[in-house]
């Protein structure tokens, strides 16, 4: 994984070049198996309906050396009721040989019945990340180191008020300290991060973000982030003010629409996606939207927007994308994938333009290692406008 790491973030809270995914739950390309009575390896509770397996990390970035650590998988059901969609949590630190770090706690928890459904993160980063300036028109060549502190806490609970039908109040913190990046670039040029017209003196502070908001999804997926068949309908806002301590005030409205179905049968499974995150008000840079992101983890449904496009490439205040992915069993337990998706950013709805569309894609294959609720390891090859093609390596559908 050397040679194509050069364009791979330091795993970010929004990154989907490292290791294992939020909500680990891709979609192995088999029918979905029963939990069984007989117990193996990883299996917990009475009628062994959780599994708790060890995750070792261990990845290559140009900007971090290897990095390497040790996480855990808890996946399950905490109830007898099959009709109950499968949770699970994840704990994870590594380190690098460069002084990235990350401590992790990410959850996707139904309650029985599903009468209330409980997911979000707990982050702790020391990252370095490229920042290539604001907009849809950002040259490659303005490459610029940042290193920051940052955490995060993002938390959703919804109460299902109709079948499949979840209404609650989601709430998010990001924390940035320790802001610094070098005068000049690796080419002598001096770094974008303070020549960008577009980016205020106040943005390379310490900030903190911190917001409240609802929102309402719509999901008739038969397993969230491993389906075959069903819909996902994700609205939401969140209202960032100083009321709740932000240190900015801005509004953030994101949709997120999902289709999954089978062609012909279960082997063969077709997957897409639109999303469009906008802005009202004062963001900060590490708060607009961006192509190439994941989007928070288990908060928003482990959403990997446009693989091969280097984390927040192009971002800006208002951004749209698409991207689909046909998905292939293959034989035992490999499967492989094509996916491409298409999308674009703007500081203005309106101003949004063809020519500007930024293109990505690739293909990739799994291995499904735990049959009951479809967690697969995804290694995917993927390029995409202004980033070197790259090997990603998680566990978790990117979508």
């Amino acid at each position: 994984m050397a040679y194509t790491a050069a364009a791979q973030p330091a795993a970010p809270a929004d990154s989907v070049y490292t290791t294992p995914a939020s909500a680990p739950g891709l979609a192995p390309l088999a029918a979905q198996m029963q939990p069984r009575a007989v117990k193996s390896f990883g299996q917990l509770g009475k009628n062994k309906t959780l599994t708790l397996l060890p995750i070792p990390v261990i990845f290559y970035q140009a900007e971090t050396g290897f990095g390497y650590g040790l996480g855990a998988l808890l996946s399950g059901r905490f109830t007898q009721d099959t009709l109950t969609r499968p949770s699970n949590a994840r704990v994870q630190y590594w380190t690098t040989q460069k002084g990235q770090s990350l401590v992790q706690l990410v959850h996707s928890i139904y309650t029985p019945g599903e009468k209330f459904y409980l997911n979000g993160e707990i982050s702790a980063y020391d990252i370095l990340l490229f920042y290539y300036g604001k907009g849809p028109n950002t040259a490659s060549d303005n490459e610029s180191k940042t290193d920051y502190k940052l955490f995060i806490i993002n938390q959703r609970l919804q109460k299902q008020v109709a079948p499949k039908l979840f209404f609650g109040a989601q709430y998010r913190l990001t924390n940035i300290t320790g802001i610094t990046a070098p005068e000049a670039t690796k080419d002598g040029k001096t770094n974008v991060f303070y020549t960008d017209s577009r980016m205020t003196e106040r943005e390379r502070q310490d900030t903190r973000i911190s917001g409240l908001g609802p929102v309402i999804t719509y999901d008739t997926r038969d397993v969230p982030l491993a389906a075959f068949k069903g819909d996902l309908l994700d609205l939401g806002a969140t209202f960032n003010g100083t009321g709740l301590g932000s240190d900015y005030r801005f509004v953030r409205y994101q949709v997120d629409a999902r289709h999954f179905q089978p062609l012909g049968s279960t082997r063969t499974i077709l997957a897409a996606q639109f999303l469009g995150q906008f802005h009202t008000g004062d963001v900060p840079f590490r708060e607009l939207a961006g192509l190439g992101a994941n989007l928070g983890g288990t908060l928003y449904n482990n959403a990997n927007l446009l693989r091969g496009i280097y984390e927040q490439r192009f971002r800006d205040r208002q951004m749209v994308m698409f991207q689909a992915e046909l998905r292939q069993k293959l034989f035992w337990r490999i499967d492989a994938a094509i996916f491409g998706g298409v999308g674009n950013v703007n500081q203005y709805i309106d101003k949004f333009a063809l020519k500007d569309t930024k293109y990505a894609g690739g293909a990739g294959i799994r291995f499904n290692f735990l049959q009951r609720d479809r967690v697969n390891l995804r290694l995917d090859y993927a390029g995409g406008t202004g980033s070197k093609p790259g090997i990603l390596f998680a566990i978790g559908e990117a979508f």
